[in-house]
């Protein structure tokens, strides 16, 4: 998948002396759009962030979209398939590892909190559906929900297709905020991207919700 990056702004790191530790990865993931690896890069960042990575894929999706907008669409599909196929490895691990302490203790230390892990699992009670595309479309840590749905056993086809719909929905979204307003929009997301995807959740729901009662 060896590609020709598009060309990216440059981004002025943060001065060394004031970069913490996920202030450096994040500049790490950043600097991948402008190499020759942009797309393989920005598949494996999506792939791993579903069960461990901590820098969300958007990071560099945006970073590819200011660099090509025409190609916007593109890195979205690549962006999605990656995220739902990690998505399938976190449940994996959660349904296959999870019973490995040294598997167990790596996610409750340093990935989730035990207290996330047992109020996730209460949620997949009543909201299976609800919960998996909520994580998948909005900031909450996706990568918690996907090991959890290996851990309590979620129906595997319902957690595919949440997992797909949010994920290529939270990721076009980016895509085509750039088509439709370019570049200057970057700022907008950054900043505002958590209240954009709640809001949007919103109106999905709400969108199935009237949906059901009206038919």
């Amino acid at each position: 998948m060896t590609t020709t990056a598009p060309s990216s702004p440059s981004v002025s790191p943060a001065p060394p002396a004031h970069r913490g530790p996920i202030r450096r990865l994040y500049d790490w993931v950043l600097h991948w759009a402008e190499t020759p690896y942009a797309i393989p890069a920005l598949f494996l960042l999506s792939f791993a962030e579903s069960s461990f990575f901590p820098i969300p894929p958007d990071v560099l999706l945006i970073a590819l979209c200011i660099g090509n907008v025409n190609r916007s669409y593109r890195f979205a599909s690549w962006c999605s398939l990656a995220s739902i196929l990690g998505g399938v490895a976190g449940y994996g691990i959660g349904m296959f590892l999870w019973n490995l302490s040294a598997v167990s203790g790596f996610f409750l230390t340093y990935i989730f909190s035990q207290a996330t892990f047992d109020s996730v699992g209460k949620l997949y009670q009543e909201y299976d559906f609800w919960i998996v595309f909520v994580a998948a479309f909005t900031p909450i840590p996706y990568k918690a929900i996907t090991i959890t749905a290996g851990v309590f056993g979620t129906n595997f086809p319902m957690f595919v297709i949440a997992s797909a719909v949010g994920r290529s929905a939270r990721f076009f979204l980016v895509a085509w905020l750039f088509r439709r307003y370019g570049p200057p929009i970057k700022d907008f997301i950054e900043r505002r991207f958590g209240l954009v995807t709640i809001v949007g959740t919103v109106l999905l729901i709400g969108g199935f919700v009237a949906i059901k009662y009206v038919l």
